[in-house]
């Protein structure tokens, strides 16, 4: 494994991953957790970190041992051949790092494959930030001709029914400008095709999401069998030490009067795996998968806004003769 850091230079922050064997700064994460995005195509060598000689080491990791969040000194070197020093502070776990340079990555996989066509919007899990989340990434696409929706990996929370609200908005007018693009009423209803993406880590309320995309007909699931919790634990009884000890108290169950999720999981609609080996290798069967499913669905219906009529000639003399009275 790599090792995460930020680094401060100018005020600015840079994300890196450290190269376990040769020490080089191999790439960078960009997220919604870094204040800034940019680019930069600089290649540095770690060679010394707190003075001591990072190739005297077995791993880097050991002189990072105990620092999140203390002042690191680096001594870095070009390509060049030219040495810097900067001081860094590291974090205490790359994970959120590592996830929204994934998160990201897929975006970016969906905009190469289909340009404007299609949408893709992740969902980490179903907590308040999810719904900043889904803000921030949803409305950018609304009007786009297809959308995916990823709980891959969702952790769940409680707000599958504000997503299931907003997707099951309906274009039912369109308001037409002089001189602007066609708009709809309802605002930001999704006029397109959907597609949800899941798979074994989908949990909880992520699951319930698609569960309910299934039952509501908004669109095709694809991946693979869902986690299996949907029994929801009660968190309130807490104990003398501070400690809780929680127990199951809600299930969830269908109109034809069967339970649900608990157990058995989300069975997507299109089977797709990732296998280890080509997900290793930056593959991702899943989301190709998935677009593929949507260019096809475009082929057959477009889902192309309506063009407006003519503009009426509304002059008293051209209305018909009932408005004229």
């Amino acid at each position: 494994m790599g090792y995460a850091l930020i680094l401060r230079e100018s005020g600015k922050f840079f994300s890196s991953l450290f190269h376990p064997l040769s020490h080089r700064l191999r790439r960078l994460h960009e997220g919604r957790h870094l204040p800034h995005r940019f680019q930069v195509r600089l290649i540095l060598f770690l060679e010394h970190l707190h003075r001591v000689d990072t190739l005297s080491v077995r791993a880097v990791g050991e002189l990072l041992r105990h620092q999140g969040g203390k002042q690191v000194r680096l001594s870095l070197s070009k390509a060049s051949g030219e040495f810097l020093e900067v001081i860094v502070v590291p974090i205490k776990s790359s994970y959120d790092l590592r996830y929204d340079d994934w998160e990201y990555t897929r975006r970016q996989m969906v905009e190469q494959l289909v340009d404007d066509q299609v949408g893709y919007v992740h969902l980490q899990a179903m907590g308040s930030r999810d719904i900043e989340q889904w803000y921030r990434e949803f409305y950018p696409v609304f009007d786009r001709a297809a959308l995916i929706v990823d709980v891959r990996h969702n952790r769940g929370g409680n707000i599958e029914s504000f997503i299931l609200e907003k997707l099951m908005r309906t274009a039912w007018m369109y308001w037409k400008n002089r001189d602007t693009k066609t708009e709809w009423n309802m605002q930001y209803a999704f006029r397109g095709h959907i597609l949800v993406l899941c798979d074994e880590l989908t949990a909880s309320d992520g699951e319930a999401f698609a569960e309910g995309f299934q039952r509501l007909e908004l669109g095709k699931v694809l991946g693979t069998r869902t986690w299996g919790g949907e029994i929801w634990l009660h968190s309130g009884n807490t104990l003398s030490y501070n400690g809780i000890a929680r127990a199951p108290m809600m299930g969830v169950y269908g109109p034809e009067g069967k339970w649900l999720v608990e157990q058995i999981g989300v069975i997507p609609d299109i089977e797709v795996d990732n296998l280890p080996h080509a997900t290793f290798n930056g593959e991702d069967q899943q989301l190709e998968a998935g677009v593929q499913y949507l260019l096809d669905e475009l082929e057959k219906d477009p889902r192309e806004v309506p063009e407006p009529p003519e503009f009426p000639d509304l002059s008293f003399e051209n209305r018909p003769e009932e408005f004229r009275k």
